[in-house]
């Protein structure tokens, strides 16, 4: 496997660093350097947010400044990230351009200030990246210390402008080709919603339409497109100068604005921004969340991904700024390379001294020293990276993929029943995920799209819009010899938010399940319902789906209601696989046995030969020849962890048989493949 940056292909080390807020502080960027070789870090973010330095006035680059910086960094060993600066317009462009400022969904344009208030749709706003973008490339694309290009800075919002909603119009005339198949696809005869020419079609707002739901899911899907698009010209301009050297952009946490899954072809390397809320005690539950979606990363491309932001201390912007726990930053960071990242970057290296930033966790505080905590444990954290390096080509290889999948989230949140109060599809995908995650079997988390050839279980929690073929593709990998499991809601509309006919699973899915979900009871919160499997009994809350069994063996049935003793948990037989179906949202605990029972029926390959302890991860990253186990412990409270034979210790390269893991510990142990 490739590294994703061949300039220097090791772990990487460092964050964002903001020299243009210091630039009249010489003895300040001095030290910085010393501060940073100190802390083992080998890489900085630069340029993010420099617009107004880069250009102080229309077509007037200043780029002296920025050399300077980035041959000082490379001299001193340490590489530059590059940014493109288009997350944070100047202000002498905003005023001059009003209409490169944003439009709200309430219909007002912004004004000056914030980050990300541009729209992507404006040809003037996109010159104006480009031409900086260009002028970038041309000055840094070929300078030995600049490693890869970071596009923008998280990606962000959506715009209403007039321009934003012409060119929806435009990309529904080439989805759909004529007015009316736009109208039968969308339903337009409800309410007598029809359509008789493209300028009567607005973006869905609040004083206009919001109750066709073809309407706001092709919204979604063109804001998606848009911002691709605008990202594509970043892209397409610093590679015109160096086609070589590698671009990413930094995604979020759960952000579903957009559909991060069609940025995956576009970019080299995927990276992401992660600031998980710790507490203290037991965190295991965040640390599951967060493992998720470091999967989600790792699998958009099935190889190594960066975590570009982090905080080495705490945040601004929760609720409560808390402190990390000894222990928690090693423990999270490890973690982040446990599940296949090549880097541990931080927001930012040195603090703010004003602004809405100015009390966010770095490297470096106000204090200006190293003799801190967090300090301290950033350089434990860098020269730990150092000892693991040779691992950045590893990975790990999951036998279990998960689908969650944006757009159907999008469609589930729009869909106007069976509950309104709450569908909880991200807490039901975490629901399903943590069940193997407490067994330390990984997970490639993947939407509908992605080829399931490869795996042995594959797990589809509230498939609600089928899109992209997976209905065929699901009945394939059954038919193969696949294990599948389905939940209630599943089967619902097709990809243009239209209920299938002739029964729920629709699309072939009634066949592959075995069962006919006749309707589905919404729960009122704190209502309950029992599954019933013989001497065992699980709760079950908030969706009950009405099954019938249409070839399908019952395992389990509703224990209350007019449905008592109806299925609520089947498994059906299908070629040469089974698929399983569950009926209602259950318990942890039945997650947990389900699981357990299903991993050990299909030997899933787990890091351990036994469920580690509650609240400890297991995880390996592997090559052909080598295999690296990673222990975290998020318990809160000392753990043992007996070890399978064969694994040595990292650093010492002692034979180990049992680790003890302080709270929020961790351990890297290193064995054969053979």
């Amino acid at each position: 496997m490739k590294s994703q940056t061949p300039k220097f292909p090791y772990l990487l080390h460092g964050g964002d660093y903001n020299p243009d807020q210091w630039l009249e502080c010489p003895d300040i960027l001095k030290k910085d350097i010393e501060l940073m070789k100190k802390a083992h870090i080998n890489c900085a973010s630069v340029g993010i947010f420099s617009w107004a330095k880069l250009e102080p006035r229309e077509g007037e680059y200043q780029f002296g400044w920025l050399r300077k910086i980035i041959d000082d960094l490379y001299e001193n060993g340490i590489y530059t990230v590059l940014a493109t600066p288009s997350g944070a317009k100047p202000v002498w462009m905003s005023e001059k351009y009003p209409e490169i400022r944003r439009v709200s969904r309430e219909l007002v344009r912004d004004e000056t200030g914030g980050r990300h208030n541009h729209c992507y749709t404006s040809p003037l706003y996109r010159e104006k990246v480009k031409a900086i973008d260009t002028a970038l490339a041309e000055q840094f694309a070929f300078h030995p210390g600049v490693l890869l290009w970071h596009l923008s800075n998280e990606y962000g919002g959506v715009c209403y402008c007039p321009q934003c909603q012409a060119a929806f119009r435009q990309w529904l005339k080439k989805k759909y080709g004529t007015l009316e198949e736009l109208n039968h696809q969308w339903w337009t005869d409800f309410w007598s919603h029809t359509y008789t020419d493209w300028e009567q079609i607005h973006a869905p707002v609040p004083n206009g339409e919001t109750g066709t739901h073809g309407l706001n899911l092709d919204w979604k899907r063109f804001t998606t497109d848009q911002v691709i698009d605008f990202m594509r010209l970043e892209r397409d301009a610093v590679k015109a100068v160096n086609p070589m050297l590698p671009v990413t952009t930094n995604f979020m946490y759960y952000f579903d604005d957009y559909n991060y899954g069609k940025f995956r072809d576009e970019l080299d390397v995927i990276s992401w921004d992660s600031y998980p809320w710790w507490k203290a005690g037991d965190n295991s539950e965040t640390a599951a969340q967060v493992a998720l979606w470091h999967d989600v990363m790792r699998s958009l491309k099935k190889q190594p991904f960066l975590l570009m932001e982090s905080t080495p201390s705490m945040t601004n912007w929760t609720p409560v700024s808390r402190l990390k726990r000894p222990g928690m930053h090693m423990a999270q960071c490890m973690q982040a390379i446990a599940h296949g990242s090549n880097s541990v970057q931080y927001f930012q290296f040195r603090k703010s001294r004003g602004s809405t930033e100015k009390f966010h966790g770095a490297v470096v505080d106000h204090y200006g020293g190293s003799d801190t905590r967090v300090f301290r444990d950033v350089t434990e954290v860098g020269q730990r990276l150092e000892e693991l390096s040779s691992l950045a080509v590893s990975m790990s290889k999951p036998q279990v993929a998960l689908l969650f999948d944006t757009e159907n989230g999008w469609a589930m949140k729009d869909a106007a029943g069976p509950r309104n109060c709450g569908i909880h599809y991200v807490e039901t995908v975490q629901q399903h995920y943590r069940a193997l995650w407490k067994q330390g079997i990984a997970v490639d988390v993947i939407d509908e799209e992605r080829d399931l050839s490869g795996y042995r279980l594959v797990i589809a929690p509230m498939l609600y819009l089928l899109r992209g073929g997976i209905e065929e593709r699901l009945q394939r990998f059954v038919e193969g010899g696949g294990t599948l499991v389905g939940t209630y809601l599943t089967g619902l509309v097709n990809e243009n938010d239209l209920c299938y006919l002739g029964g729920w699973p629709g699309a072939g899915l009634r066949e592959l399940f075995g069962v006919w979900n006749e309707s589905t009871d919404g729960l009122w919160d704190g209502e309950k319902n029992t599954l019933c499997m013989g001497e065992k009994t699980y709760e079950i809350a908030e969706l009950c789906a009405l099954i019938h069994a249409e070839g399908a063996r019952v395992l389990g049935t509703y224990g209350e209601d007019f449905y008592r003793g109806e299925p609520a948990l089947t498994v059906n037989g299908f070629g040469a696989g089974k698929a399983y179906y569950i009926a209602a949202r259950t318990e942890n605990r039945f997650c947990d046995d389900f699981y357990h029972e299903l991993a050990e029926e299909l030997g899933l390959k787990k890091a351990l030969d036994s469920d580690p302890p509650q609240g400890v991860e297991a995880c390996l990253r592997e090559t052909e020849e080598e295999r690296y186990l990673f222990l975290q412990n998020f318990s809160g409270v000392e753990k043992s962890v007996s070890l399978p034979h064969g694994y040595r210790d990292f650093q010492t390269g002692e034979e180990k048989k049992e680790v003890v893991l302080p709270p929020y510990g961790s351990a890297v142990l290193q064995g054969s493949t053979k």
